[in-house]
């Protein structure tokens, strides 16, 4: 029976012995899947395997089994490919049988030749996926999901060639191995390659995306979503049910590490004779095509992969599937210390908002809430919070987005200024040359939480590129959805993104709730109150908090015939005594909020009493708001 280090670092290997058992037939591609599936259930084996978000390349050995979490930025066009083939030695005319799949370049002996016209030969398909890291990740979600490894790797001495590239954030580099990676720098200091520049060391994207690939050629784009992201991409090769993941779904993949220098070989060659009018399907490609498609592998490695599948969250502190016998004791039991849990990130995030109990409230509301089913075009579940009143000038707003990035597992935080306004890309969009979706800022993966700073907006003018940025935000706000830029036409891509809006007054953009701040303290200096904030909260009850607000967003919610009636009723008598100020809008509003009071509570049913609070506090906000407009005129 094959041992641990075969099947992670030399999975080809038990491939082949499946294939050989199993001949050409069929069956052989889906014992594959079933042995690695079984394999990787054992033991919390998926600990055992390196990834590539934790893991440089360099450290990683080619051919061996991976894991990589990421998001699907962008779709290629399926691809063919030899799935069986047989090879023939010309001196003996022996004729062994091949397995493409899982593989970028066929497998040949140096007196071997592939014979293209044997009976034997299967053609198959493949789709390709270009996969980032999940945008706005946050930094306690890899920090746990590197602690949780257990996966052991030393610097690959059979991948020389790409020994000088760095695949992740030179912070955990260092972290994981610090002295090797003081040898690593000292080692490749000198390196010249031909281009009159020292080589760089790094593969990481700075603001602007780009890698030097190694021809020196344009800087290579790995096209991130949002900037200052660092981390791997890679090509994702699907071999089965890839019409099941679509674009910004996030994945765990497990496969077959890919970095073969010889794709780079291939790739060069390929541009260099593009314009040769001698090989037409060489030429159907333009270049910015080939180098977008086939990228030189040390820089993007691809992934063929075993075993794909969708993440309900990518918080590491919960399980990943909950639906799951093993998960639901989990559930249960912290299901049970749910009521003081509350009361403490109740407490901790009214400190945060400078002792402002009713807007700490919402938040909690808010960093809960999901698009959990969508009605025609209405996205059911939305509860965009806009927070006026806050202090103008973005550092109140930067602190409390350092508070959010701390609970929740993605996130980013917009600069609403003109300058970014007109000059950043919101909306992804079809580069129709290069046959590639260009990625924009509004691409993001489901349940990302995204802060849109409006008290940093002066004065000035939006263009044409402002205006339809504006109008992207608003759509995102108010359907969930983001209209990607297809030339021609746009195309609806759904989504389900948590939208915080800080400003001074009422926001330029839609909103379901306004809640006006009213600081009971003003701290001297905020960066000393926020920072004390964040050390005195115990690791550990940070922790509960993070999986407080990932798991309640996951819990099935229902409402029983009984309540609805007693709903209903006591809407008609709202109306009879007030049938100016309360409107359908108002009753759905007070609805959303009783659910997502329920489901904070841990209660997955809604009750009188949460429907009597949900009223109470809407009751509070109005109020507010009411007096906020009669202090300031009508401007609230």
């Amino acid at each position: 029976m094959p041992c641990v280090a075969d099947w992670l670092n030399s999975p080809l290997s038990i491939v082949q012995g499946i294939f050989a058992q199993n001949g050409p037939s069929p069956d052989w591609e889906k014992k594959v899947s079933e042995y690695f599936t079984e394999k990787l259930k054992e033991n919390n084996a998926t600990n055992w395997v390196p990834s590539l978000n934790d893991v440089p390349l360099h450290y990683l050995k080619p051919n061996s089994l991976v894991k990589f979490r990421c998001m699907v930025q962008d779709m290629f066009d399926p691809e063919f490919y030899m799935g069986v083939y047989e090879t023939i030695d010309p001196n003996t005319k022996t004729r062994v049988l091949h397995f493409g799949k899982y593989r970028d370049v066929a497998e040949c002996g140096p007196q071997q030749e592939i014979d293209l016209n044997s009976s034997q030969m299967v053609t198959l398909e493949r789709q390709t996926f270009y996969c980032v890291p999940v945008p706005g990740e946050s930094a306690w979600v890899k920090e746990a999901y590197i602690s949780a490894s257990q996966a052991r790797v030393s610097p690959s001495t059979s991948y020389t060639p790409s020994r000088h590239k760095r695949s992740y954030e030179e912070d955990e580099d260092m972290e994981l191995h610090p002295s090797k990676q003081k040898e690593q720098h000292m080692g490749n200091i000198g390196d010249i390659h031909g281009c009159g520049e020292p080589k760089r060391l790094e593969t990481e994207a700075s603001a602007g995306h780009q890698l030097i690939s190694p021809n020196c050629s344009p800087p290579l784009d790995l096209n991130f979503p949002l900037p200052g992201e660092k981390g791997p991409a890679c090509l994702v090769k699907v071999y089965e049910r890839w019409d099941s993941f679509k674009v910004n779904d996030t994945l765990e993949v497990y496969g077959i590490l890919s970095v073969d220098p010889v794709l780079s070989i291939v790739n060069n060659e390929e541009r260099e004779n593009s314009s040769s009018p001698l090989d037409p399907v060489q030429c159907m490609d333009t270049v910015e095509e080939q180098r977008v498609h086939s990228p030189p592998a040390s820089l993007v490695p691809r992934i063929h992969v075993i075993l794909a599948q969708k993440l309900q969250h990518i918080n590491p502190l919960l399980p990943a599937f909950l639906n799951e016998e093993e998960s639901k004791s989990f559930v249960s039991s912290f299901m049970m210390e749910l009521s003081p849990l509350r009361a403490e990130l109740l407490g901790f995030l009214t400190h945060a908002l400078l002792g402002d109990s009713l807007a700490a409230e919402y938040l909690i509301l808010h960093l809960i809430s999901t698009v959990y089913a969508r009605r025609d075009v209405l996205p059911l579940g939305k509860f965009t919070v806009n927070l006026s009143g806050c202090p103008k000038n973005g550092i109140f707003t930067e602190h409390i987005y350092r508070i959010i990035q701390q609970l929740v597992p993605a996130s980013y935080r917009l600069q609403m200024t003109i300058e970014n306004m007109n000059h950043s890309r919101f909306i992804p969009h079809k580069d129709y040359t290069a046959n590639r979706l260009v990625s924009g800022v509004l691409q993001l993966a489901s349940n990302t939480s995204l802060v849109i700073d409006e008290t940093l907006l002066e004065q000035g003018q939006l263009d044409t590129t402002g205006v339809h940025n504006v109008t992207a935000l608003g759509n995102l706000i108010t359907w969930q959805k983001v209209d990607y830029d297809f030339s021609y036409h746009q195309m609806e891509f759904q989504c389900n993104i948590n939208v915080l809006i800080t400003s001074e007054g009422r926001s330029l953009l839609p909103s379901d709730c306004q809640v006006h701040l009213q600081p009971q303290i003003i701290p001297p200096n905020m960066e000393e109150y926020m920072n004390s904030l964040l050390t005195a909260v115990l690791p550990s009850m940070l922790n509960k908090f993070r999986i407080y607000l990932s798991l309640l967003r996951l819990l099935d919610y229902s409402i029983s015939d009984e309540v609805t009636k007693a709903v209903e009723e006591d809407f008609v008598e709202m109306r009879k005594n007030d049938p100016e100020s309360i409107t359908a809008d108002d009753l759905h509003k007070t609805l959303l909020v009783a659910r997502f009071l329920s489901l904070s509570a841990g209660q997955t049913t809604l009750s009188r009493e949460r429907w009597l609070r949900a009223k109470q506090l809407e009751a509070l906000r109005k109020a507010r708001l009411q007096h906020q407009k009669c202090v300031n005129g009508n401007e609230l």
